[in-house]
């Protein structure tokens, strides 16, 4: 057993957090021997809340849990924390887009980033959860300075998983057996899920996405469209966002950049631009990526095709229009 390490799940007390707290306690995202203490931060009203959380988490008994740290105290919170899950956010409800997100989340990310830059470990890693991601994590990164840019990423992973089960699904294999999807650009409706380069093994051989499916055109439309709008369909149909999901997709993503990919495969992840594939610097973008010793590197050299380019360059116009305005705020 390795010493524990300080694990931060922000938004402690609420629905996606009841699901994750779970998952990482157990050891499904860091490995099964890694000890943890568990740092939960909460607004004062749910302090309440947050208390039933840590007696349900010491009733089950998890043999990784070394310590649980309940406070609405953002400085206590980052204290010394190796991995950052930003969950707490304004949510968005029904009839809600990103944007009417934006004025009031930004402001809690600034003070977010500015608790890790002063309390957290220089290596944490930071995982943005908490809608519109993308431009989140980027706030989060302008005011966490002394922590390395590539430490701040979003997830995509949800998408990448709801891409998958739908391939799975619509080739009738297990959804471990479809791999390398990709989730271009921003976590919102205009991301662009794209099946070009992924494998689907079947009957023992392994085809690309489109051998496998056999109808090009429901991959190019049907496929992206439910993908793009399958939260908005949850939320109709629970009248809440994604939580179980969601936290599984937040443990994936944490598991592959602490663990790896495994050779050959690759994941999506929210991270800074550098410009590749032509996309806008300097924004927070989902890109394909491999993750080797901590680090994450972008997949370079795919040969995107003209009907993707188009989507690319409209969920990279979404990004800057989000950044000028979640600065705008800020500065305001």
């Amino acid at each position: 057993m390795s010493e524990p390490i300080r694990v931060v799940v922000t938004g402690a007390a609420g629905q996606i957090a009841y699901s994750l707290l779970y998952i990482i306690a157990k050891g499904d995202v860091f490995g099964p021997n890694q000890p943890l203490i568990l740092h939960l931060l909460d607004i004062p009203p749910m302090m309440g809340v947050l208390e039933g959380v840590v007696m349900e988490l010491a009733d089950c008994a998890l043999p990784l849990l070394h310590g649980v740290v309940p406070t609405a105290d953002p400085a206590e919170a980052f204290k010394d924390v190796s991995a950052a899950f930003l969950v707490g956010a304004m949510p968005r409800k029904q009839g809600m887009e990103r944007k009417d997100l934006l004025s009031a989340n930004v402001k809690i990310f600034k003070v977010q980033g500015e608790a890790l830059d002063q309390h957290a470990k220089k290596d944490v890693k930071v995982l943005v959860v908490g809608n519109p991601a993308n431009t989140n994590a980027l706030v989060c990164a302008k005011y966490a300075p002394s922590i390395p840019k590539e430490n701040f990423t979003a997830m995509t992973r949800l998408d990448q998983n709801r891409a998958q089960a739908q391939i799975a699904a619509k080739t009738g294999v297990p959804v471990a057996n479809v791999s390398n999807v990709i989730i271009w650009g921003n976590h919102s409706s205009t991301q662009v899920p794209d099946a070009s380069f992924a494998k689907v093994v079947k009957g023992g051989k392994t085809l690309s996405a489109s051998e496998a499916v056999n109808n090009d055109a429901w991959l190019q439309n049907e496929f992206i469209e439910t993908v793009q709008k399958r939260g908005a369909a949850v939320i109709a149909a629970r009248k809440m966002s994604s939580a179980m999901s969601a936290a599984k997709a937040a443990g994936d993503h944490m598991r592959s950049w602490f663990l790896g990919t495994e050779p050959g495969k690759y994941v999506s992840m929210g991270v800074l631009s550098d410009g590749s594939y032509d996309t806008p610097k300097d924004v927070v973008f989902s890109f394909p990526v491999t993750i080797e010793n901590g680090k994450w590197q972008i997949v370079k050299g795919l040969q995107i095709g003209d009907h993707y380019r188009q989507l690319l360059e409209a969920t990279g116009k979404e990004l800057v229009e989000e950044r000028a305005e979640a600065f705008a705020i800020i500065e305001a």
